[in-house]
């Protein structure tokens, strides 16, 4: 389709799409933020876990509790070291009574398959590497479910935000549809057979039956400023193994009452104590842009964190960035000073999320 390429984790992947077709990063985000756009995620990992055991395996290998899922419930969740640091963040999706699938990320996917395989050993379960078995579509915006809906007999009405459903889409038969995605929007992510002219015919029917929508093919550029300003973490950015739990503040989804996971002790230990660091919202005051990996400086000039992830954001129109700061420079309302090209640059500490999608009436 014209799309300009970049390497990305081992993968060829459109950045974004040429503006002859609708495209551009700014022109791709504003479709997900008020109509809906589409992204080719096959390069996303999947996990199956699958057997009597594999709750248990499960609990003990992620840091959320995948005990409240119900059959076709989806939870956010982690993959911890026994340090508290992130081997990566999954969707844990529970597919039937005794079946449950990770979706892992593309960079860290042999890594993921192998830790999960090496920790599970002890329980009776299968660990199946699926990566290659699926092309991951995601279809996201406020228009999402009317577009999909025009393509499958699921009623996708009445799948709420973290559930899955199956259905015939596009003619192929029991399709996995996730109320999923990585936008901060509404949206949807279907998992259809990794054949390269089945792929490429459902993405071109989810085109063609979007057209009255407004649809838009995206590419990375729109899917890393769309997840920014809903302030969700990218691993190696926000999250890593050098980070825990408590830093990256998603402690929301760590279920310290679980009798036990691998990072459990750690953390337990880690809370108690005070933290170096912590992720904070910025938002710039005087001109200039946050670029991942940019200083972050007190009002006297002195060296105190770095930016995460740092862009404009299309939707609010504002210059945005994540950044991690010991915890008494992360007050609401604190200035603090970006260093751009040698130069300080005003920035305030603001809430996050930045972009929060409005509720339905």
């Amino acid at each position: 389709m014209g799309a300009k390429m970049v390497e990305f984790n081992g993968w060829d992947m459109p950045v974004e799409y040429p503006a002859s077709i609708g495209g551009g990063i700014i022109a791709e985000h504003t479709a997900v933020r008020t109509g809906v756009g589409i992204f080719d995620v096959s390069h996303m990992g999947d996990i199956r876990l699958s057997g009597p055991e594999a709750l248990a395996a499960v609990q003990h290998i992620s840091m959320n509790d995948a005990s409240r899922l119900a059959a076709g419930q989806a939870q956010y969740s982690a993959l911890l070291y026994p340090q508290g640091t992130f081997v990566d963040d999954v969707i844990v999706h529970r597919l039937g009574e005794e079946d449950y699938l990770l979706v892992i990320n593309a960079g860290t996917r042999e890594k993921d398959f192998n830790w999960v395989r090496d920790n599970t050993r002890q329980f009776g379960c299968k660990v199946e590497h699926l990566s290659d078995d699926f092309t991951q579509i995601a279809i996201q915006g406020p228009k999402a479910v009317n577009l999909l809906q025009k393509l499958t007999d699921a009623d996708l009405s009445g799948v709420k935000f973290y559930w899955i459903t199956r259905g015939t889409l596009c003619g192929l038969k029991d399709i996995l549809i996730g109320r999923t995605g990585y936008t901060a929007e509404d949206g949807f992510e279907i998992y259809i057979p990794a054949d390269e002219a089945i792929s490429a015919r459902v993405w071109n029917e989810i085109l063609a039956a979007g057209k009255e929508f407004g649809v838009v093919p995206c590419g990375l550029g729109a899917r890393n400023t769309l997840r920014l300003e809903g302030k969700l973490p990218l691993y190696g950015h926000e999250i890593s193994d050098t980070i825990n739990v408590w830093e990256a503040g998603l402690d929301r989804f760590c279920k310290m009452e679980k009798r036990e996971f691998i990072g459990r002790e750690a953390l337990e230990k880690a809370h108690a104590g005070d933290l170096r660091k912590t992720l904070i919202g910025l938002e710039m005051i005087d001109r200039g842009i946050a670029r991942d990996g940019y200083k972050i400086l007190d009002s006297a000039g002195r060296e105190i964190g770095y930016v995460t992830s740092g862009s404009p954001a299309p939707f609010l129109k504002k210059n945005i960035a994540l950044a991690y700061v010991p915890p008494q420079h992360a007050a609401i309302g604190t200035t603090l000073l970006v260093e751009i090209r040698g130069q300080g640059v005003k920035a305030q500490v603001v809430p996050t999320p930045f972009y929060k999608r409005p509720k339905k009436p």
